[in-house]
């Protein structure tokens, strides 16, 4: 991980400007100095522009403003997320101290190479694991989403059919392999069409 991305706002975009000794606190002062290749972004538009060459994210923004980049950024590019703690972001979250902020990791500017070697590399592997755990829980979701459509259809064909469970599986299944098809779409198929015939029904009824 070489190539750093370090996020600004209006809080933190001008801080200490003038101040060469609080520059040298700052985040891309101090990622370059230990060898990382750091781009800077301030507003959306561009940070979604560099976000695309850069292995992490390094937001040095108040903990408020977090969850908004963060999910900004994400939807351009999976990468690891750090805050920069420093005395300016550390006060200015004062108030949302107990905001469930999902990052991979915290930098500070008293951090040596070393250190920032390991949390980068620990937030790296934390991000990973997140994006495992969100395309599993994706996967779950899906399959138990199938699994409505596919008992909705079963009921349905036990009800019109008078047959069983597993043979309202067993005739899905079948139907499946001749349409070469998944089961779960034979399964909406059937309930989409039995659904339109009873708001058919419905409507005939009240004429």
């Amino acid at each position: 991980m070489r190539s750093l991305l370090v996020i600004h706002n209006q809080a933190t975009a001008s801080e200490d400007e003038s101040d060469s000794a609080a520059k040298t606190l700052l985040p891309e002062f101090v990622l370059r100095s230990c060898g990382y290749a750091v781009t800077i972004a301030s507003h959306e538009e561009q940070a979604g522009e560099l976000i695309m060459g850069a292995d992490a994210a390094v937001l040095h923004l108040p903990v408020s403003d977090i969850h908004d980049w963060g999910r900004q950024l994400i939807r351009k590019k999976i990468v690891p997320l750090l805050w920069w703690c420093s005395d300016s972001t550390a006060t200015l979250s004062v108030e949302a101290c107990e905001d469930h902020v999902m990052v991979d990791g915290v930098l500070t500017p008293s951090m040596s190479e070393q250190e920032l070697h390991w949390a980068l590399h620990f937030g790296a592997k934390l991000c990973f694991e997140r994006r495992q755990w969100h395309l599993e829980r994706k996967q779950l979701l899906s399959k138990i989403e199938e699994r409505k459509w596919i008992d909705m259809a079963k009921g349905i064909l036990c009800e019109i059919k008078k047959i069983s469970e597993s043979e309202a599986y067993d005739l899905l299944r079948k139907q499946a392999m001749n349409e070469r098809k998944r089961i779960v779409d034979v399964a909406t198929s059937i309930v989409n069409v039995y659904q339109l015939i009873q708001d058919q029904k419905r409507g005939g009824s009240k004429r």
